[in-house]
């Protein structure tokens, strides 16, 4: 519903935790930290972040908005490194404190369905996971977790 993401809003501090490599059953993961300024709009039907990852040097962008008809929310992604709007864009919405979107995408290629969630959320912390299947949602790899933080 409108207002899901109203609890984003605020600075926080992300530790990132990426696959170095997917679709092979690696368990090797890059660590790095980053830190996220989010804002929400339209009275809550919408939101907007941005998360720098100065030792990784990029940036990314997230604009979310909620749509009254579907009751469902789009998210779309932005990388500083290849200057684009990423689509399609992952949809869904909450149920029980867990955000759940999905979308059919590709990966380096290859058709994937991609799942994120958000979960774990308080006033001061939360959880992001992506995750890809490349057999139509049967088993998912997850391929990033950010762990969010309040920061003072």
């Amino acid at each position: 519903m409108s207002g899901d993401f109203d609890f984003l809003a605020g600075r926080w501090d992300v530790a990132n935790r990426r696959l170095t490599r997917r679709h092979v059953g690696s368990d090797d993961w890059d660590e790095f930290p980053g830190t996220m300024l989010a804002h929400r709009f339209f009275a809550g039907a919408g939101s907007f972040d941005e998360m720098t990852c100065p030792t990784r040097g990029f940036s990314g962008a997230t604009v979310r908005i909620f749509d009254p008809v579907s009751a469902q929310w789009s998210i779309y992604w932005m990388h500083s490194q290849r200057g684009q709007l990423e689509l399609p864009p992952v949809v869904g919405g909450f149920t029980d404190q867990v955000g759940t979107f999905y979308a059919d995408d590709s990966d380096e290629g290859r058709p994937i369905r991609c799942r994120f969630v958000w979960s774990g959320i308080t006033a001061t912390s939360c959880r992001w996971e992506q995750a890809f299947s490349i057999d139509d949602g049967t088993t998912w790899e997850t391929n990033w977790i950010m762990d969010f933080t309040r920061a003072g």
